[in-house]
């Protein structure tokens, strides 16, 4: 009898992991809106940053993603636990944040002046240069806004992972958020790193002055590299805010039984896939309009009050 009950806690540990990671799959796809953001929004905060201090910028935002993510994980669980009826609207709550950064983003692309991008970016040049600038704290500033950004992030994502996996077993969440958590920490902040060192690697293969043909390759592999690199970031902001859209739209449709029967009638058409994103898209452009309006209504307000 022992060997049998050994067996059976085997293959109820096995179910377990198949369940974690099937799940975790299916966590990360739901997640993958805000990991384009988080991709493109960290390769930026590291603008400006003396090129031997890029990666261990990365390294301390990811020292402090980890920890936001040992903050948010057990709070998830919690919840999960203790209120399982506040998921819902904290995926609501989530998915309406991210169409809300997505139009925001487009806002800043469409009206915002190029020459305050450009002040901004000037500045940031002539604060590495000044040697009265302390770069320490300069650097310091810049990591905590970094932590900052993530903490909100990884909480979405956390959200949308507990929301993925709300109807299964707790070991089973707890698996999950711990395997997203991981996955998401690690790769984005290892793709930050590989992507913040793409032009000074392309400038290493450009500068080799040897006439073989290897070298010959080598200096067009680095035009390669400093071309693509600016290439890369445009792509994942762009791609990114799409995705935003695509997943706090699809997690609104989901939520709201209206919209919920119309995509679900909109699937089982002919190319039924490319209109429900379609749909999930419109939705997601429109919740982020209307809550960049009752934002940008509460500020003005403010400023009348103050």
């Amino acid at each position: 009898m022992p060997s049998s009950s050994f067996f059976a806690l085997l293959d109820d540990i096995a179910t377990l992991l198949d369940d974690v990671a099937v799940m975790t799959k299916v966590a990360t796809k739901k997640t993958a809106g805000v990991l384009g953001d988080d991709l493109a929004l960290n390769a930026q905060q590291v603008t400006g940053v003396n090129a031997d201090r890029e990666l261990p910028v990365v390294w301390a935002v990811a020292k402090g993603s980890a920890v936001n993510k040992m903050i948010l994980v057990p709070a998830a669980l919690i919840i999960s636990a203790f209120a399982p009826w506040a998921i819902k609207p904290l995926l609501m709550i989530g998915g309406a944040f991210l169409c809300f950064e997505g139009v925001e983003k487009l806002f800043h692309k469409f009206f915002h002046s190029a020459k305050e991008d450009d002040q901004h970016h000037a500045e940031l040049v002539k604060a590495v240069a000044d040697e009265q600038v302390d770069m320490v704290q300069w650097e310091k500033d810049k990591i905590k806004g970094a932590v900052r950004t993530d903490f909100i992030l990884s909480a979405e994502i956390i959200v949308i992972s507990l929301g993925a996996v709300a109807a299964k077993t707790f070991a089973t969440q707890v698996g999950v958020l711990i395997g997203v958590a991981i996955i998401m920490t690690i790769g984005v902040y290892g793709l930050v790193g590989a992507i913040v060192k793409l032009d000074d690697l392309g400038l290493w293969c450009v500068r080799d002055a040897a006439t073989s043909l290897i070298a010959t390759i080598k200096r067009g592999f680095g035009r390669f590299l400093l071309w693509f690199a600016p290439k890369l970031m445009k792509f994942l902001s762009v791609a990114g805010t799409a995705a935003m859209f695509l997943v706090g739209g699809h997690i609104l449709v989901e939520g709201i039984a209206v919209l919920h029967h119309f995509g679900e009638s909109l699937h089982a058409k002919a190319f039924g896939t490319v209109l429900s994103m379609l749909f999930d898209l419109v939705v997601g452009i429109v919740t982020g309009a209307i809550v960049l309006a009752g934002v940008a209504g509460v500020q003005k307000l403010r400023g009348k009050l103050a």
